[in-house]
């Protein structure tokens, strides 16, 4: 987000809360404010007299950041703490996309233990199980039997890692991933370029869920028409309802849809522009992501909006820490940024600065993306930069984005090792 806004014809002055190792370079950064402190959010923003607050992150949305900046008169782009509730609660986002006849899977609410073991017993497996509220894109267990429900439930109920108090218990869709982000301003969607996200930690879609290992766009199984389908059957549907029921969303409308021969279903709702899926999709822009952004804030804003794309592809490749996604490795020395950053854009995610080194600082470390005239361009180039760049324990996939370039017909593949890495 930020190194989209920085390539805006208005040369706006950027303030990062509280920022990265990366972002310093591109905007200044505050460290001491946390952007899940909605008052220290706010005081900054009034310190430095900002004219536009972008929330990246979910949990300030549903801890309502944007109503009090709003409140206080600072202009906010993001949905309000009411209109988040969609990403807040995953039970929420089905009784809205119930009520806007949204194509998704059956679903059943489990409100304590003992009704959760008593339903598994009834359901069909592979199963889903998926906390209600935010877990940073791993509350979701798929379950091949009753034995790992169970055993998911004691994760989800008897030690609360996510601190819900409602599962929800799905039915598993097979088929391929697809998300489709679109900008919202309480009545029109502008959708943006489809993207593809890959969730597991290993090749092949192998391990547990993490919040996203790679992405490319565009996505080989979403025509323009397809675009168009989704946005009149998911998008505006919710936001008509969302309206209804006196919460406009203003802000990124994130749909993670599964794709089958059926059609389309959708598996989750983000409110936020999606991580790693921003990544591929933002340096495809042309348009000015600033101006897009102040347009969605006002009703009826983003009305006969048609964003430029460039028609390049783009693949964003994840590098993780050792032990991700269950833990997370801090501390370790990153070397090769300068070599990669000269490849590809390498953007930060979990460093830090420590004594003139770049420094691991979470699960997901860095992202490496880059562009090509073909899908097979972009993932060479994109494995390349990503080849550069070495911490002890890192974790990449080495398939991201082979089914578009295997598709395309044009399959040249990376020098790296087969599978997934641990280095």
């Amino acid at each position: 987000m930020v190194r989209a806004f920085a390539r805006s014809p208005r040369s706006p002055e950027l303030l990062c809360a509280p920022g990265n190792a990366g972002i310093a370079a591109d905007a200044e950064c505050l460290p001491a404010v946390v952007a899940e402190d909605v008052d220290a959010v706010l005081a900054a923003a009034r310190e430095h007299a900002v004219d536009l607050v972008a929330v990246g992150p979910e949990a300030p949305l549903v801890g309502g950041l944007v109503d009090a900046l709003e409140a206080a008169g600072i202009a906010a782009f993001g949905p309000s703490a009411a209109a988040a509730e969609l990403e807040g609660s995953k039970a929420f986002a089905k009784q809205v996309m119930e009520a806007a006849g949204v194509p998704t899977a059956s679903h059943v609410l489990l409100r304590n233990r003992d009704e959760a073991l008593e339903q598994l017993t009834r359901a069909c497996y592979p199963a889903v199980l998926k906390a209600d509220g935010l877990a940073a894109g791993k509350g979701v267990m798929i379950c091949a039997d009753e034995a790992e429900a169970r055993d998911a439930v004691e994760v989800f109920f008897a030690e609360r890692r996510f601190g819900e108090t409602i599962v929800v218990l799905e039915e598993f869709l097979a088929g391929e991933e697809l998300s489709l982000l679109a900008l919202c301003d309480g009545e029109n969607v502008v959708p943006l370029a489809p993207a593809q996200d890959y969730k597991r930690i290993f090749d092949g879609d192998e391990g547990p869920n993490t919040g996203g290992m790679g992405s490319y766009s565009p996505a080989i199984d979403c025509e323009p028409e397809m675009i168009d389908e989704i946005v009149d059957e998911v998008h505006l549907p919710v936001l008509a309802e969302m309206a209804r029921r006196g919460r406009p969303f203003h802000g990124v409308l994130y749909a993670g849809l599964m794709l089958s021969p059926k059609g389309f279903d959708v598996l989750e709702f983000n409110v936020r522009f999606g991580d790693p899926e921003t990544q591929a999709v933002l340096p495809r822009l042309r348009s000015d992501l600033l101006e897009l952004c102040q347009a969605a804030r006002e009703p009826g804003g983003l009305a006969g909006v048609e964003p430029e794309w460039s028609g390049d592809w783009a693949v964003t490749v994840v590098l993780a820490s050792a032990g991700y996604p269950e833990s997370s490795s801090k501390g370790d020395v990153i070397h090769g940024l300068a070599e990669a950053a000269e490849l590809a854009e390498v953007t930060h995610a979990g460093t830090a600065e420590r004594g003139g080194e770049i420094v691991t600082a979470g699960g997901r470390v860095l992202n490496v993306t880059a562009l090509g005239g073909t899908a097979a361009i972009a993932r060479d180039r994109a494995y390349d930069a990503a080849r550069r760049i070495s911490f002890d324990g890192m974790q990449i996939r080495s398939d991201i984005a082979a089914r578009a370039v295997e598709a395309e017909g044009s399959y040249l593949a990376p020098d790296m090792a087969n599978g997934h890495r641990e280095l």
